[in-house]
C-alpha cells in the first residue's frame, strides 16, 4: 500500500510555523511556544524537507534565514525583529505555501476499472468472504466493497519492539514463532496456548488463555502479529494475547512504530478476519479509486488524496499521519452534507414562489404596545430579519434559537399575525400535544389584551389594532375527537381559521391550507428535515421558521440545519434574576422542603417537577400523582398544593395554571408539562425530582421557569441514586448558567444523535466528524457554498465524480421529502 499522509504532515508544518511565531509574539518571544524550544522544531522540519525530491520550500525558507542562526541564542529584541520579518516574507510568497499544499493533495489518474467491477458489488466477491463471513459483516453494517473501505477502525494499537513493551495499554508486536504448545492453565479442562516469540530486540512469552486451538495453527518460524496486554509474573513479562494473525514475509503493514487498526466487530467476527478482508478491499480498490474532491478544494484545504487518506486511516504510519487522514475523511463527510443541504435550500427556494407578506405597521405596533413588556434589542433584530424575508417572493428558511426565556414564541406570534393581517394563514407545529397546548395557551395570554368575540374549547378570536375582522386561532391535535378534528380541518380548508397550532396532525394528507404563508416548527431538533419540510409543502410554498428551545452552538446548527439561515436571540429580557442551581443528596430532601416552605411563608410560590405521572414498576423515581398526595397530606398539609400533568384536558390545565397564576395555589406539582411556556414571576423556586432522568438541556428548560420576577431564583435537583454519567450532567448544571455552554456539554455527553432523523432511509450518521470538528465544519460549508455558486447543479465535467458521491444523500432527501404524511 502507498506510504500514507506524509504530504499532509509536511504541508501542515508551514501552518504550524505561522502559529508558533504568532504565539511567540503573544508570549513576549520567550521561546515557550513549542515544547523543547523553536530550534528543536526547526531542526526536525529541516530534516523532513531535505527528504523532499523537490526542495522549493526548503530553498525559500533557507533564503529567508529560517534555519540560519539559533533562535535561543538571540536576544528578545532580535527574536521579535526576526519573527516579524519572516512572517512578512512568508505572507508575500504564496508560491511556497501553494507548493506545500500541492504536496499534500496529489491528484492522480486511477487505474482503469475492469468491466463488471464496482464498489457497490457485495463484499462476498472478495476472496475468502463466504456466506458465513458475509452474514457477520452485514451485522456490522458492511454489505458492499465500498462499505469495507469505509469501515473505519474504532481505535489503533501501537506496534512496538519486544524490548519496549510495558504494562498498561494494549500494544502489538511482530515476532517469529520459536515454539508453541497447548498447556493447562487453571485446571485440566481449561487448555490454553503458550508460545515464545522473538524479534531483533529480544524474546517474549505469549499466552492465549482458554484458546488451546491456537497452538495447532502456529508454525515454528512463522512471522506473526500479536496484540495484547503485558503482565509481570515472577519478574518476567508475559503478553496476554487478545488477537493474532500470520503475516506474509514481505508484509510491511505491521512494523514497530506504526499503528494497527481495531475494527467494530460482532460475535464470531475476529479482528484477524476483519483486517484480512478490509486489506483485501484496500489493496484491490485503492489504486482504482477516483477522488471526487475537486482539486482546487483539496489544495486550498491541505487535504490528502482520498486513496491516501483511506490507506492512512486504516494503517497509519504514526499519529500525525492518522490525524491528517482523519481530517480529510471528516472534511469529506461534512463537505458532502453541506453540499446537499445548501443545494436543498436553493431547491426549496426555486421550487415555487411564496406569498410575499408586507408589514402592517399599525397592526404590529398595536400588538407590541399591548404586551406587558418591551421587546429586547435582540427580539427587534430577529423580527426585522424575519419580516424582511417574509416580504420576498421566495420562501424563507430560518432557524430561530436562543436562551430559555429569550422570547422566541412572541417573535413567532408577531410574524404569524402579519401573515393573518395580510389575509393569509400561519401554522405552528410542536412535537408533542403538551407543547402544542402550551403554545396555544401562551398565544391566548399574549393576546388577552384584545377583544375576544369568540372563545371556544379549541379556538379563540381576537381583533388586533385597526383590522376590520377578528383573527381566528385554533388548536388541532391527534387526541381530539373525530368530530373536533373534522371541524378544525373544515374551517382551515374554508379559510375560516387564520392561525392553527398543532402537532403532526398538521401534516396529514386531509389537512388543507388554501393560503398558508408561514409555517413555524417549534422544538425543531425533535423533527427530522423531512418532517419540518412536510409542513412547508402544505398547499402553497410557505415561508418557514423553525425554533429551537435548546441553544445550539452556531457552527453545529449550520451542520444540523444547514438548509436554514440562523437567527439568535442572544439577550434576555431586562429584570431576569440569576438562578442558583444546587444538586442535593438524598439526605438533603428535608432541607429542600424547608426551603420551599420558607418561600411560601415569604409570600412566594414554588414548582415541584416529577418525571412521571404515575408510579412505574421499572423506573424507581417519584411520580407526580403520588408526590402530590404525599406533599399535600404529609409535608405541607397547611399549604395549597396543586397538580398539573399531561393527561388532563386542556380546560383542566387552564384552570390549574390560572389558579397558580392568581396565587390560589402555593406549590404546583407537575410533570415536564411546565418545561416550556410557563411564566409565573411570583414562583422563584423549583425542585426537580428524579433529576438524573432528564438531559441537561431539559433541566436547563426547567431552570428557566424561575427567576422571572423580582426575587433571585433557585433550582434544586434531587437525584436518589444517579449513575456516574448523570452525576456528571448534574455537576455541569451547578457550574454553568449559559444555555449555549450547557447545550455544548449536553451534546458532548449524549452525542448529536441522528443528524437527519431518517436513518432507515439510507442517509447515515456521520462516522468520523463530530462536535470537535466545528472549525472543519465552517471550512466545509464555506467550500460548499463557493462551489455551488459556480456550479449549482454540479453539472461541470470536473464535478462528475462529486455529483455521484452526493447522489445517495440527495436521493434520500428527495424520496423522503414528504415524510410524516
Amino acid at each position: 500500500m502507498a506510504d500514507p499522509a506524509r504530504g499532509a504532515v509536511r504541508a501542515s508544518r508551514l501552518e504550524t510555523f505561522h502559529r508558533i511565531l504568532r504565539l511567540e509574539e503573544e508570549r513576549g518571544y520567550g521561546d515557550r511556544a513549542v515544547m523543547g524550544g523553536l530550534d528543536r522544531f526547526l531542526a526536525a522540519w529541516r530534516q523532513e524537507l531535505e527528504q523532499e525530491p523537490q526542495g522549493a520550500l526548503l530553498d525559500h525558507l533557507t533564503r529567508l534565514g529560517v534555519f540560519q542562526d539559533s533562535y535561543a541564542s538571540r536576544t528578545v529584541e532580535d527574536r521579535g525583529a526576526w519573527a516579524s520579518r519572516v512572517l512578512e516574507e512568508l505572507a508575500s510568497a504564496p508560491d511556497a505555501s501553494a507548493k506545500a499544499r500541492a504536496a499534500a493533495y496529489r491528484p492522480r489518474k486511477p487505474r482503469p476499472v475492469p468491466p463488471g467491477h464496482s464498489l457497490n458489488r457485495p463484499a462476498s466477491v472478495l476472496p475468502g468472504v463466504g456466506p458465513t463471513i458475509a452474514s457477520k459483516l452485514q451485522a456490522v453494517g458492511v454489505h458492499s466493497v465500498r462499505d469495507l473501505l469505509y469501515h473505519y477502525p474504532r481505535r489503533h494499537v501501537p506496534i512496538v519492539w519486544i524490548r519496549d513493551l510495558a504494562p498498561g495499554e494494549e500494544q502489538g508486536i511482530v515476532g517469529t514463532v520459536w515454539e508453541a504448545r497447548a498447556v493447562n492453565i487453571g485446571g485440566p479442562r481449561r487448555q490454553s496456548t503458550e508460545a515464545v516469540l522473538s524479534d531483533e530486540t529480544g524474546n517474549l512469552r505469549v499466552v492465549w488463555f482458554n484458546q488451546g486451538f491456537v497452538a495447532r495453527s502456529l508454525r515454528v518460524g512463522e512471522r506473526v502479529f500479536v496484540t495484547g496486554h503485558v503482565r509481570i509474573y515472577r519478574g518476567q513479562r508475559t503478553l496476554e494475547a487478545s488477537s493474532y494473525e500470520t503475516l506474509a514475509p514481505d508484509d510491511d503493514a505491521f512494523r514497530p512504530g506504526r499503528l494497527a487498526p481495531v475494527y467494530p466487530s460482532t460475535e464470531g467476527l475476529t479482528q484477524r478476519t476483519l483486517r484480512r478482508v478490509v486489506r483485501s478491499a484496500l489493496d484491490e480498490w485503492l489504486p482504482r479509486l477516483e477522488d471526487h474532491m475537486p482539486q482546487e478544494v483539496g489544495e486550498r484545504q491541505d487535504l490528502l488524496h482520498l486513496a491516501d487518506a483511506l490507506a492512512a486511516y486504516h494503517y497509519p504510519e504514526d499519529g500525525p499521519a492518522r490525524s491528517a487522514a482523519r481530517t480529510r475523511l471528516a472534511f469529506d463527510e461534512l463537505f458532502l452534507v453541506q453540499l446537499c443541504m445548501l443545494a436543498r435550500k436553493a431547491d426549496w427556494q426555486k421550487q415555487g414562489s411564496s406569498i410575499p407578506v408586507p408589514v402592517r405597521e399599525e397592526v404590529l405596533r398595536a400588538f407590541l404596545d399591548a404586551l406587558p413588556f418591551r421587546f429586547t434589542a435582540a427580539q427587534d433584530r430577529v423580527l426585522d430579519e424575519t419580516l424582511t424575508d417574509m416580504g420576498r417572493t421566495w420562501p424563507m428558511g430560518r432557524l430561530l434559537q436562543g436562551e430559555v426565556g429569550s422570547g422566541k414564541t412572541v417573535v413567532a406570534l408577531a410574524a404569524m399575525l402579519m401573515a393573518a393581517a395580510h389575509g393569509c394563514q400561519a401554522a405552528l407545529m410542536a412535537p408533542t400535544e403538551v407543547l402544542a397546548e402550551q403554545h396555544y395557551l401562551t398565544i391566548g395570554r399574549l393576546l388577552e389584551g384584545f377583544s375576544q368575540p369568540v372563545q371556544e374549547p379549541n379556538a379563540l378570536a381576537v381583533t388586533v389594532g385597526p383590522l376590520s375582522r377578528p383573527i381566528v386561532i385554533a388548536l388541532l391535535l391527534g387526541s381530539q375527537t373525530a368530530r373536533e378534528k373534522e371541524e378544525v380541518r373544515g374551517r382551515l380548508k374554508r379559510h375560516e381559521i387564520d392561525i392553527v397550532v398543532g402537532t403532526h396532525a398538521l401534516i396529514q394528507r386531509d389537512v388543507t391550507f388554501p393560503r398558508l404563508a408561514l409555517a413555524v416548527v417549534d422544538e425543531q431538533q425533535r423533527f427530522g428535515v423531512m418532517q419540518r419540510r412536510a409542513l412547508g409543502e402544505r398547499g402553497t410554498r410557505p415561508h418557514l421558521m423553525t425554533m429551537s428551545a435548546t441553544p445550539i452552538p452556531r457552527s453545529l446548527a449550520l451542520s444540523l440545519y444547514g438548509d436554514l439561515d440562523v437567527s439568535v436571540l442572544d439577550e434576555l429580557p431586562p429584570g431576569r434574576q440569576p438562578v442558583r442551581t444546587k444538586w442535593l443528596r438524598p439526605d438533603q430532601r428535608e432541607q429542600a422542603y424547608r426551603y420551599l416552605r420558607g418561600q411560601v411563608e415569604e409570600g412566594r410560590q414554588a414548582f415541584v417537577v416529577c418525571p412521571l405521572i404515575e408510579e412505574s414498576e421499572t423506573l424507581q423515581t417519584r411520580a407526580a400523582q403520588r408526590e402530590h398526595r404525599r406533599l399535600s397530606e404529609e409535608v405541607y398539609p397547611d399549604l395549597r398544593v396543586g397538580l398539573l400533568h399531561g393527561r388532563m384536558s386542556l380546560a383542566e390545565k387552564v384552570e390549574v395554571m390560572d389558579s397558580f397564576r392568581e396565587r390560589a395555589l402555593d406549590i404546583l406539582v407537575a410533570t415536564p408539562v411546565v418545561e416550556v411556556g410557563v411564566d409565573i414571576p411570583t414562583a422563584p423556586a423549583i425542585l426537580v425530582e428524579g433529576a438524573d432522568r432528564f438531559g441537561l438541556s431539559e433541566l436547563h428548560q426547567f431552570r428557566g421557569r424561575v427567576g422571572r420576577g423580582e426575587h433571585p431564583g433557585a433550582c434544586l435537583l434531587q437525584a436518589d441514586d444517579p449513575s456516574p454519567e448523570a452525576r456528571g450532567r448534574l455537576a455541569v448544571l451547578e457550574q454553568e448558567t449559559s444555555g449555549f455552554r450547557v447545550a455544548e456539554e449536553d451534546l458532548r455527553l449524549r452525542g448529536p444523535g441522528e443528524f437527519f432523523g431518517i436513518r432507515q432511509s439510507g442517509l447515515p450518521d456521520l462516522k468520523l466528524a463530530g462536535l470537535g470538528d466545528l472549525p472543519l465544519l465552517g471550512r466545509a460549508r464555506e467550500e460548499a457554498a463557493r462551489l455551488l455558486a459556480e456550479d449549482p447543479d454540479l453539472s461541470h465535467a470536473e464535478h462528475r465524480a462529486l455529483a455521484a458521491a452526493t447522489e445517495p444523500l440527495r436521493r434520500a432527501l428527495a424520496e423522503h421529502g414528504t415524510a410524516g404524511e
